[in-house]
């Protein structure tokens, strides 16, 4: 300022005058000069970004590769002008693109090694349940390309016509039992040939039991011995009665949505997979969803969403994700300091699951599986497995089942049968200790409901799970029916070849009190987790998604798994989400709904007698 100062005396007034023209000037020059550069410079970084977003941009960004996810990868790039990124927080179900060194998934026989191990298992345990003597219940779900479809026992159970007509009551418009029959069918390809209730063109191979043992005929002969009808197809006409149940086994080896649906898809230019990538949050501008951000190897990154994102992480983690991302109830967001993107009091809540018993009866001849679980026995099986796909290894054995109704009254099955020839004990994380054979045996429409919240605002942290397992008097009333019908059915002339004593739950357990007493310290989840974003209507407070899977209060986001079922299934829940996913796809791509009218459905001659 002083050398400018000194300048100016120094200068005639004309000198002065163009001086200070001049500098005037080159301050303008300069001024616009810095503007161009610096406006280049926001346009330079603004096509920067818009180039890196178009560069991880895509049609569809599907979250998880399980049971639904699969099947959405496969149909929406069935439309080559679709561009479909599929996350997935587990690794491969391959190693090397071999099933083989991946025994422990695709071998039908070793699905309880994944049951203990968290490689491929999300691993989840519930809070205390104070129904049930304050037992942590243990929740094992897929966490692998396949999802809990590369984990399950491989049953192939749709659940009854009314399940389906009841969601449509529930306001799940559109998604009753003449708008879904033919989605199962669609998925489909059963090994006895297609008719009115099953597909013969599906990319789900499912085959009936091979072993031919004689524990599954003295099930089935019992059952009817105890005036029970046989089924020759439970998941067609008629569900009610016993008999051999359908898996999702192909050539002896693990039939699971990354099988059937993934991995054809693979070789589409359309399709981008990413695995061990967890999915921390979707992005959103005001309430449009335009992607997600998820950490892979340790960096942060964001994919886009030119239409939609939609979830398909499950019952548990898609609730969460919503959560996390503002979509949830408000004041347990605000307690945890998200930012409230839609006010949705229903996510996580109508928590439902199916649980289970095992009643277990020794076995007086050696032909149960126990043999097989020894080492030298379990080598062999292994062998012939790797080299044929055959043999014991080629089956989860849990081959013969059914459905009934627990009293008179009751219109259609609430009560659900696994027949298995072998001792299971804590899940399968301990060794069968003896010749032994078991039920599963468990209520199909429990009327105790749960939820789930988020523990923190980490996605790694497990959220709170709430199931409140038996805190209805109706919930303990059906099992003690379960334990003394089961009871029934192993007391049958059938069975007295191999009847040694019981073992669970003991000839000591007799009376209400015992038997409600070894229900609360024995019984157990059947994985059966659903219902955390259930589809309704608009006008329905609880409602997370509407009838064409949207999520009600944003835009461009849809949840496609079995968190969007309004009620519980009877039955098995893998071959329902397989049919939503199916379903769910021709509505993303704007399709009318196939539908069958008017198939028949068994119901039973009079609901005054309980068989």
């Amino acid at each position: 300022m002083s050398y400018l100062m000194k300048g100016v005396k120094c200068c005639s007034p004309m000198n002065q005058m163009h001086k200070v023209t001049g500098t005037l000037f080159k301050a303008h020059i300069l001024k616009n000069t810095l503007g161009i550069n610096e406006q280049q410079f926001k346009i330079s970084r603004t096509l920067s970004q818009l180039s890196s977003e178009n560069a991880n941009s895509y049609t569809y960004v599907i979250v998880g590769a399980g049971s639904a996810g699969c099947v959405l990868a496969n149909r929406l790039t069935e439309d080559p002008l679709s561009t479909v990124l599929l996350l997935e927080a587990g690794p491969k179900d391959t190693l090397l693109g071999s099933k083989r060194l991946m025994w422990k998934i695709h071998m039908p026989a070793a699905l309880t090694y994944n049951l203990c191990d968290e490689k491929y298992n999300w691993y989840y345990h519930t809070t205390s349940q104070k129904h049930m003597d304050n037992r942590i219940m243990y929740w094992p779900r897929g966490r692998v390309w396949g999802g809990s479809s590369s984990l399950n026992a491989m049953v192939y159970i749709r659940g009854h016509a009314e399940d389906y007509n009841r969601w449509s009551r529930e306001g799940a418009i559109g998604w009753d039992y003449e708008h879904c029959l033919p989605y199962f069918k669609k998925a489909q390809t059963h090994e006895l040939g297609p008719d009115q209730y099953r597909g013969g063109n599906g990319p789900l191979y499912v085959s009936r039991g091979k072993t031919n043992h004689p524990l599954h005929h003295a099930f089935l002969e019992a059952s009817q011995q105890a005036g029970y009808p046989f089924t020759d197809d439970m998941n067609g006409y008629q569900q009610e009665g016993f008999g051999w149940m359908d898996m999702t086994v192909h050539r002896g080896q693990r039939w699971s949505t990354a099988s059937a649906y993934l991995r054809p898809a693979m070789s589409r230019p359309n399709l981008s997979v990413a695995e061990k990538t967890l999915v921390t949050k979707i992005l959103f501008q005001g309430t449009k969803s335009i992607g997600v951000e998820y950490v892979k190897n340790g960096q942060r990154k964001k994919a886009f969403a030119s239409e939609e994102v939609i979830l398909s992480g499950g019952a548990i983690n898609s609730p969460q994700l919503l959560m996390l991302s503002g979509i949830g109830n408000a004041d347990d967001l605000k307690k945890l300091g998200i930012p409230v993107v839609c006010h949705l009091p229903g996510v996580g809540q109508n928590l439902q699951d199916h649980l289970e018993v095992y009643v277990q009866q020794k076995c007086t001849k050696p032909i149960t599986l126990y043999n097989a679980q020894k080492p030298v026995n379990m080598v062999r099986i292994g062998l012939e497995w790797l080299w044929k796909f055959t043999g014991q290894g080629a089956t989860a054995h849990l081959e013969s089942g059914g459905f009934i109704r627990s009293e008179p009254g009751v219109p259609h099955p609430d009560i659900q049968f696994h027949f298995l020839p072998s001792q299971v004990i804590d899940h399968g994380r301990v060794a069968s200790t003896m010749e032994a054979y078991q039920v599963h045996v468990g209520p199909m429409r429990s009327t105790s409901v749960g939820w789930l919240k988020l523990k923190s605002t980490d996605p790694n942290d497990h959220p709170i799970i709430e199931p409140n397992y038996m805190s209805t008097e109706r919930d303990i009333w059906e099992f003690r029916q379960c334990v003394k019908l089961t009871r029934e059915i192993f007391a049958q002339k059938a069975f007295e070849k191999f009847r040694g004593p019981e073992i669970l739950p003991g000839k000591h357990v007799q009376s209400d009190k015992e038997i409600d007493a070894f229900i609360r310290q024995k019984a157990d989840s059947a994985y059966h987790p659903s219902c955390t974003c259930k589809m309704g209507q608009l006008s329905d407070s609880t409602a997370v998604v509407d009838p064409q899977t949207k999520v009600i209060g944003v835009e461009n986001l849809r949840v496609v798994d079995a968190s969007i079922m309004p009620s519980v299934v009877s039955g098995n829940l893998n071959a329902p989400t397989i049919m939503i996913a199916e379903k769910a796809a021709d509505i993303i791509k704007g399709l009318p709904s196939l539908q069958e009218k008017n198939v028949p459905v068994y119901k039973p001659k009079t609901l005054e007698t309980q068989r």
